[in-house]
C-alpha cells in the first residue's frame, strides 16, 4: 500500500522526533520485556534471496523500519505504518527490498555488498522505541561454494529404489525443498488439479491432509518425499511435487514412475508384455552415451515417434518412424546427437547437461491404438576437486575447530575422511546440514592427523588434498 503525502506529513514530524530522541536515550527507553528476535543466515551466496524473519513483534505499534548498520538511523532501508498498514522506502532502499506487515525484510538477489549489520526498531504509539534489535549477515562470492551451488539449487524427485515391482514399495525422495516453504502438494500425474490431489503437507503444523487420489497406500514426510506401498501397474505415471513458500512463490518437479508388472504372478500375460523403456544408464556423465532401450514394441507397429518432453506435439519431435516409408525421419527437436533404431530404441551421444529430464514415446498400430511410455535421463557434470580450509591447523586441548569444503560443483553430497579412512563421528564432532562444514567441538591429543573431504555425485567423485591437524597439549 502506497502513502499519500497528506498522510505522511501527519506522522512524520513525530517519527523524526522520536529518531532524534531514540539516538540520544535508546538505554533509558529501551523496555526491559521486548524480546524482538531476528533469524537470519549467517552466510549466504551472491545472487540468493536472503529473509531477515521477525518475531515476538510487539503490539500497540505505531511504526517498525530497518537500517543499514548499527547506529545511523539516516541510512533507513523501510518504514512501515502500523495503523495505516502502509510502507514508505528509504534512501537506502535498493528496489530489492520488501518490509512484510509482521516486520520481517526480503531481500532479493543479495551482493557482496550487502554483507554487514541490518537493525530493526520498533516505536510505540506514545512515541518511545520499544525495541532496537540487530542481525548480521555475510554474502560471500559465488566462485566456490560450500556444498552448495551458487543459486538455490533446483527441487528434483528421486525414485528410491529405481525400479520397482508390483507388490514392492518405492520412495519419491525429493531433494532442495525449497527453504521457508510452507506447504506442498503431491498430485498423481502432470497438472495440479484437486481431483488428483494425493496430499497437501503444512510444515509449520506437521500435518498431512490426504486428497481425492489418495489410496491409503500413501505417506508423505516432512522432508516433502511420499512413499508408496504396495504399488500396481496401475501407479505407472507421472507424480508432480508443488512447493509453496510464505510469499505464494511456488515451484513444480516432476518423476515418472515404471512398475514392473513382469515379475508379478497375478498380472495377465497381455499386462506383463507391456510396452516400456529400460534406459541403460540411470545417471550419466556428460560426454557419454545413452540408450533409451524398448521392450515390447507392438508387432504391428506402424508408426512410432519420439519427443523432447512430455508433450507430443510436432516442435517436440526428434525421430519419426514411418512403416510405410521403411525409414525413420529428423524432427524439429532433434539436435544430430540423436539416432532413432527400428526397434523403437533411441540412442542420445555426447549428453550434456541440458539433455537432463523426460522423453516420450508414441506408437500407434493397425487399429490405431496409441500407446504412450515416458523415460527419464539424468546428466551430471564430472566433479572437479574440492578445496579445503581449516580455521586453525594447530590448536590446544580442548579449543574447537572448523574445517569448511568448498566445492564449486551443484547437485554434490560430501563426506569426510580420517588419515585415508572414512571419518568415524564422535559426540564432539558435528556436520552441517549440507555436510560441508565439520566442527570439533572439543579437540583431544587423537585428533591430530590429515583431514579431507570427497565431493561425489551418481557418476563421480574428487578428493581434495589433505589438511594436516596438529594438536597440542593446554
Amino acid at each position: 500500500m502506497e502513502v499519500s503525502s497528506e498522510l505522511f506529513s501527519k506522522v512524520c514530524t513525530p517519527w523524526q522526533r522520536v529518531l532524534l530522541t531514540a539516538s540520544l536515550f535508546t538505554c533509558w527507553l529501551l523496555s526491559t520485556t521486548a524480546k524482538v528476535t531476528i533469524h537470519s543466515p549467517l552466510q549466504v551466496v551472491e545472487g540468493q534471496n536472503v529473509f531477515l524473519r521477525v518475531d515476538n513483534l510487539p503490539e500497540n505499534l505505531l511504526a517498525f523500519a530497518w537500517y543499514r548498520g548499527l547506529t545511523n538511523w539516516r541510512v533507513a532501508i523501510a518504514l512501515h505504518l502500523v495503523e495505516y498498514n502502509a510502507s514508505m522506502t528509504k534512501p537506502e532502499h535498493s528496489d530489492r527490498e520488501i518490509l512484510h506487515s509482521n516486520g520481517s525484510l526480503w531481500i532479493q538477489n543479495v551482493t557482496q555488498e550487502d554483507t554487514g549489520y541490518y537493525t530493526f526498531q520498533t516505536i510505540s504509539k506514545h512515541g518511545k522505541l520499544v525495541s532496537n534489535t540487530s542481525t548480521f549477515f555475510q554474502v560471500r562470492s559465488s566462485l566456490f561454494t560450500c556444498g552448495r551451488p551458487p543459486f538455490p539449487a533446483k527441487l528434483t524427485i528421486e525414485s528410491v529404489p529405481p525400479s520397482v515391482a508390483e507388490g514392492g514399495s518405492v520412495l519419491l525422495l525429493v531433494h532442495n525443498l525449497p527453504e521457508y516453504s510452507q506447504l506442498f502438494f503431491w498430485y498423481k500425474g502432470l497438472t495440479l488439479f484437486n481431483e488428483v490431489e494425493i496430499a497437501e503437507y503444512r510444515i509449520a503444523k506437521n500435518l498431512s491432509d490426504p486428497g481425492p487420489a489418495h489410496s491409503g497406500r500413501e505417506t508423505v514426510f516432512s522432508n516433502g518425499s511420499l512413499l508408496l506401498q504396495n504399488v500396481t501397474w496401475k501407479d505407472t505415471g507421472f507424480y508432480t511435487i508443488q512447493t509453496v513458500n510464505g510469499f505464494q512463490e511456488m515451484e513444480l518437479a516432476h518423476i515418472y514412475l515404471q512398475v514392473d508388472s513382469k515379475l508379478s504372478p497375478c498380472c495377465d500375460p497381455l499386462d506383463s508384455a507391456q510396452l516400456r523403456i529400460d534406459p541403460v544408464t540411470l545417471h550419466a556423465a556428460e560426454g557419454e552415451s545413452v540408450l533409451l532401450q524398448v521392450h515390447n514394441l507392438p508387432e504391428d507397429v506402424q508408426t512410432f515417434s519420439w519427443y523432447k518432453g512430455v508433450d507430443s506435439t510436432p516442435s517436440f519431435t526428434i525421430v519419426e518412424y514411418s512403416k510405410a516409408m521403411k525409414s525413420i525421419f529428423s524432427g524439429y527437436a532433434h539436435s544430430r546427437r540423436e539416432t532413432g533404431y527400428i526397434n523403437g530404441s533411441l540412442l542420445l551421444q555426447d549428453v550434456t547437461e541440458k539433455d537432463t529430464g523426460f522423453y516420450t514415446l508414441v506408437t500407434i498400430d493397425k487399429y490405431v491404438k496409441v500407446e504412450i511410455v515416458h523415460a527419464q535421463v539424468t546428466v551430471h557434470k564430472l566433479v572437479t576437486q574440492p578445496v579445503m580450509r581449516v580455521t586453525d591447523s594447530t590448536v590446544r586441548v580442548p579449543s574447537s575447530v572448523v574445517f569448511t569444503c568448498f566445492s564449486d560443483n551443484s547437485g554434490i553430497s560430501i563426506r569426510w575422511l580420517f588419515n585415508n579412512q572414512s571419518l568415524q563421528l564422535t559426540e564432539r564432532m558435528t556436520l552441517s546440514p549440507s555436510k560441508c562444514q565439520l566442527r570439533i567441538h572439543t579437540v583431544r591429543k587423537e585428533d591430530a592427523g590429515e583431514y579431507q573431504c570427497e565431493a561425489f555425485n551418481p557418476v563421480s567423485s574428487k578428493t581434495s588434498l589433505p589438511v594436516s591437524l596438529a594438536v597440542m597439549n593446554e
